[in-house]
């Protein structure tokens, strides 16, 4: 879902129409990080249940939104080329009612401030947004 262009250039070899047919949808894409991510939960209840408690004590609405800070977050994760944090905060935008409009948005603020990395990855988060919307 959201390597569709490293998939395609690490396999050259392969027909655009039918690799794209066989990419995973966002759905099947986070439901295998959250099974990856389970494997490290369980090696470390402590730390992972530390990291969930400061994401819920900084996601939850205060002066800003809930869908303005996952704007942000989604921000920072095309900044840091975070495939996985793209469909996290994507799936989370959407359910606090972020619009494709406003994801472009906060796409566009990752590339002012991180260039053209910013750019490849923000691609990403529009394709995410097609597919979990």
């Amino acid at each position: 879902m959201f390597d569709l262009a490293q998939r395609a250039l690490a396999r050259p070899d392969l027909d655009q129409t039918q690799h794209l047919e066989s990419a995973p949808d966002g759905e099947t894409e986070i439901a295998t990080t959250n099974a990856n991510l389970d494997q490290v939960r369980q090696a470390h209840p402590e730390a992972a249940k530390a990291f969930g408690g400061l994401h819920a004590a900084t996601i939850k609405p205060g002066v800003l939104g809930m869908k303005e800070k996952e704007l942000i977050a989604l921000s920072i994760g095309i900044a840091k080329q975070c495939g996985d944090c793209i469909g996290f905060h994507v799936k989370a935008a959407i359910k606090a009612s972020a619009t494709r409009e406003e994801i472009v948005e906060a796409v566009c603020v990752s590339m002012m401030m991180d260039g053209g990395p910013s750019f490849m990855y923000g691609a990403k988060a529009l394709e995410a947004y097609d597919q979990l919307a």
